[in-house]
């Protein structure tokens, strides 16, 4: 028997603001992602040192998860993530500091940015999960695959919920979307409720 699962919660982050369920939270701070994230971070009221250290995909994403997983009890959540351009943000600025032979300088802290999974490995430290996940990279929000990859993995039993969704951040241009997939909610978790959160 085919189960239907639900959206419990969403949330957008973008270049207007961040919103939750669709209610705006936090007015566009800054159109600089420095100055956005940070002052976002402080106004979440956590202490979690690492953030500062993190690429900005991992912060996209970390600040993201952050608002619908911070009062979460369940460990038992996978991760469906992905983008367009994968971690070339961060790819670019490694490659800076190995292109000059003369000024030849590899930072292993900006290195260890140069996959764009290991936004999930930052959500995961930091909510302990130790579940199922993976990273698509496409040109646009693959809705079909997101749907089915989410109900392949409840109706299996490997998770309880699914963090679903996408993140991408490329040269100041950011975007996010992320929804927690489950057996109750508040909307369908189906293709036109996915498209539309997306969009």
């Amino acid at each position: 028997m085919e189960q239907h699962y639900q959206i419990s919660r969403h949330c957008r982050i973008d270049t207007q603001g961040v919103y939750v369920n669709g209610e705006q939270i936090s007015a566009a701070i800054s159109s600089d992602f420095a100055t956005f994230s940070k002052a976002f971070y402080y106004s979440l009221e956590t202490t979690y040192p690492k953030f500062f250290k993190m690429d900005n995909l991992s912060k996209l994403a970390w600040l993201g998860a952050e608002l619908l997983l911070k009062e979460e009890k369940t460990k038992n959540i996978g991760i469906v993530l992905s983008n367009r351009h994968s971690s070339l943000d961060t790819d670019i600025k490694h490659l800076n500091t190995i292109a000059d032979k003369e000024q030849y300088y590899p930072s292993p802290a900006i290195f260890v940015y140069t996959l764009p999974n290991v936004c999930m490995g930052e959500i995961a430290i930091r909510h302990n999960l130790q579940t199922e996940n993976i990273f698509f990279v496409s040109a646009q929000f693959d809705s079909q695959l997101a749907v089915d990859y989410c109900n392949y993995l409840l109706n299996s039993s490997r998770v309880e919920k699914v963090l679903c969704g996408w993140v991408d951040y490329m040269e100041g241009n950011y975007k996010l979307v992320l929804y927690l997939v489950e057996k109750t909610g508040i909307v369908a978790h189906n293709l036109n409720v996915v498209r539309q959160l997306t969009q």
